[in-house]
């Protein structure tokens, strides 16, 4: 179990909470590119880590992510005229570019010095991958952008998704990395090697985030070892093929946006790739139209068919592979708590996890700079293996991984 104050650091991500602090030291999603694909577009609503912002493309092109809420009155800039590069408030007219610098303040008199003093709250974008990443954290502290293989790709090689998770992000993060749940959650589901429950688990933490590993013998002299990826602060890269990644966004307190993608780094994905990842089978849900909300959702209990349940045919009686696990995470409530667990051996990653980010967050209060921000970290990928009997895991997973050296997506 874990104490409520260790709890309480791990799950808010509010700007002055330990969390929201580390968080912002990322760049994080923030939308879709093709959600404000033209210049001048309406702006739309973002909630990111707590804070209530809209999304907006100017005129030559750039991308603004502005505070909701004009300096003026506290209007929302959401119901804003995007025009001649900037958002215009319609209460007053006041106008506010992508910097957050006033350009424009007709409702005062000529010979005001108003308009020099007035800023609203403005983070740098830049767009990579079809994502439109921004940047909260201080100025001066600013990373380049990760280098994720995914958002190097062509628009071909990729399928990307998102949805609201109806819970905290630390909750979806640890079930990404829960491997024992796998042969039960998604039986009927999963395929091959992951229904066997595994013998071994580890945790290797890293200058970037950790690789979690579990293992079981083969007969022989080989073991069998999946590695999955972490790259702070939220990404997994999830050993699969066509390879697939998760990201788990932090609204607010309560609420994550999970961005689900499956790529390949050589080819265009294929009319059957798409079809299986969009299957009652794959990652992605579907959503209720012109929303983040997937249609089997907590309101509706995820449609859960009691009869294919006791069928044997799934373990859940819910189907999609994404819907089983975002039922469960968000059954534990809007932020679990863990102060009331029982944990064993098979939560080796998920203790393992938990004292890494509180390890973090201890270093970034003393000072020290939080793992991950190198690009290069980001150059990775996890994989399924074999592996002779008695080779650690630390060492054999180097090479599958791309430790020793990057990964390559040349296409």
């Amino acid at each position: 179990m874990l104490s409520q104050e260790d709890n309480e650091l791990l799950t808010r991500v509010g700007a002055e909470t330990p969390m929201g602090t580390l968080m912002r030291r990322y760049w994080v999603p923030a939308t879709y590119s093709h959600m404000i694909a033209e210049p001048d577009c309406p702006p739309i609503r973002v909630r990111l880590l707590g804070e209530n912002l809209v999304a907006f493309r100017d005129t030559d092109g750039r991308v603004g992510l502005l505070e909701e809420s004009c300096p003026h009155r506290t209007a929302s800039l959401f119901f804003g005229r995007n025009e001649e590069c900037g958002l215009r408030c319609v209460y007053h007219g006041w106008k506010f570019d992508v910097d957050g610098k006033c350009v424009d303040l007709p409702s005062e008199p000529p010979g005001s010095t108003l308009q020099r003093k007035v800023k609203v709250k403005a983070y740098p974008c830049q767009e990579r991958g079809g994502i439109v990443w921004a940047y909260l954290g201080p100025p001066e502290l600013k990373p380049e952008l990760p280098d994720l293989e995914w958002a190097r790709l062509p628009d071909s090689h990729r399928l990307a998704s998102r949805q609201i998770l109806q819970c905290n992000w630390l909750q979806g993060l640890e079930g990404g990395f829960d491997s024992s749940h796998l042969a039960f959650l998604h039986q009927g589901i999963a395929e091959g090697g992951v229904l066997i429950r595994p013998s071994y688990y580890e945790v290797l933490p890293t200058d970037f985030g950790f690789v979690v590993g579990s293992g079981r013998e083969l007969d022989g002299d080989r073991n069998f070892w999946s590695a999955n990826v972490m790259v702070m602060p939220f990404h997994k890269i999830i050993a699969s093929v066509p390879v697939a990644a998760h990201m788990w966004v932090p609204i607010d307190d309560e609420n994550t946006m999970l961005y689900c993608v499956d790529f390949h780094p050589h080819r265009p994905l294929t009319a059957e790739d798409v079809a299986r990842e969009t299957s009652w089978k794959g990652i992605h849900s579907e959503n209720i139209p012109g929303t983040d909300r997937p249609i089997r959702n907590k309101d509706n209990d995820y449609l859960i068919d009691r009869a294919l349940q006791a069928s044997g045919d799934s373990f859940t009686g819910i189907t999609g592979l994404g819907t089983q696990d975002n039922g469960i995470q968000e059954s534990m409530g809007p932020i679990a708590d863990r102060t009331k667990e029982h944990l064993g051996v098979s939560d080796t990653a998920v203790i393992a996890i938990r004292r890494f980010y509180l390890q973090t967050l201890k270093e970034l209060a003393d000072g020290t700079t939080p793992p991950g921000l190198d690009p290069a970290s980001y150059q990775l990928r996890s994989s399924r293996y074999t592996a002779p009997k008695g080779v650690p895991f630390a060492e054999s997973m180097k090479e599958k991984t791309g430790l020793e050296a990057p990964v390559s997506s040349e296409v």
